[in-house]
């Protein structure tokens, strides 16, 4: 019994263990860079930069954090750069839109570049609902309104959040959306909103907005006309924005609009590329853990008016690889949803 006991301590204190002393020693010294696959100024920049500025201290070895953007194909191209050409030493990781991650289960066409289920997931910085806006003075003041009026969608291209949730709720939900797209990214959607060219964008992170346009809720410039996710998010419900399910039509479209908006719990999703050395992920994994709930990564977030709603690396890994087992009819559906 006492060997039993013995074998069973130790058991436990080797599961318990930290990673070698190798892998914590690794990072001194040295640099990791944050690809973002989207321009400079947007959300998933200012993210980066935030994580960049409070990660060295966080990771044993206190390396130097650099942010790199690497706009394209709506993330696709960064995405593809981690799994092709980056270095898989844990010196390189990314942050990337969600779509690029679920537009090739959506499309129903494998990216050749990268496979979405082979990333190491660190966690994601954000999982805040989706919302459709519209100016204050527009005569598109609710969801109802949307329905019943015709209403110009500005969206940006191919894959992008705003095209696929206009479309996903002109659809699912009845939204008498015309879509008009060209537009660049979302500073372009959001001064296209501003001189009236469109009346309302859609599919753009509730925390997004708060950070980029935080004049827009201060001074009351916009309406909120509906929040798209899997659970109200409180800060929406609280303002009286009505959630999706309201509006969408059948079982059939509420299983399509799960699948698509399952998404939202990695808003804000930070990987690492296939085959870097588990114990590396791990060291990193642990130093996001503690990055959510750092006192001064969080003050130094509220300044910024970005939202710190986090999902653990563990937890997005399982939600993409679930979305990924998802049945072929469903997935097809969807893909039908998010087009014309």
């Amino acid at each position: 019994m006492k060997a039993m006991m013995g074998l069973s301590v130790a058991a436990a204190l080797t599961m318990a263990a930290p990673a070698p002393a190798q892998a914590q020693d690794f990072y001194a010294g040295k640099t990791i860079t944050i690809i973002v696959g989207s321009d400079a100024g947007g959300g998933y920049d200012t993210y980066a930069r935030l994580f960049a500025r409070h990660l060295p201290r966080l990771i044993p070895g206190k390396p130097t954090v650099v942010v790199q953007n690497m706009p394209g194909a709506g993330s696709a191209r960064a995405a593809g750069h981690l799994s092709r050409v980056a270095a898989k030493d844990g010196t390189v990781m990314g942050i990337v839109q969600p779509g690029a991650l679920v537009g090739p289960l959506i499309e129903g066409k494998p990216d050749p570049n990268y496979d979405a289920t082979k990333f190491f997931y660190l966690g994601s910085a954000d999982s805040s609902n989706r919302v459709c806006i519209t100016m204050a003075n527009s005569r598109i003041k609710t969801f109802d309104d949307a329905q019943r009026e015709k209403v110009i969608a500005g969206t940006a291209g191919t894959g992008s959040s705003s095209r696929d949730y206009a479309f996903l709720h002109k659809n699912t939900s009845g939204a008498n959306f015309t879509l008009v797209g060209g537009y660049v990214g979302m500073a372009d959607l959001y001064l296209a909103l501003e001189r009236g060219e469109v009346d309302t964008i859609c599919g753009f992170d509730w925390a997004s907005v708060k950070a980029q346009r935080p004049n827009f809720i201060r001074d009351k410039k916009i309406n909120v006309l509906v929040q798209a996710g899997l659970e109200p998010f409180p800060e929406l419900t609280a303002m009286g924005v009505p959630e999706i399910w309201k509006y969408t039509k059948g079982e059939r479209n509420t299983a399509i609009v799960q699948l698509i908006v399952s998404q939202q719990l990695f808003g804000r999703p930070f990987m690492l590329p296939p085959s870097v050395p588990k114990e590396r992920g791990d060291i990193l994994r642990a130093a996001f853990d503690k990055a959510f709930t750092d006192p001064e990564l969080l003050a130094d977030a509220a300044k910024m008016n970005a939202d710190i709603t986090p999902a653990s690396g563990v937890k997005v890994q399982d939600t993409i690889e679930r979305m990924y087992s998802a049945s072929p009819d469903l997935v097809q559906a969807a893909a039908k949803a998010v087009r014309e």
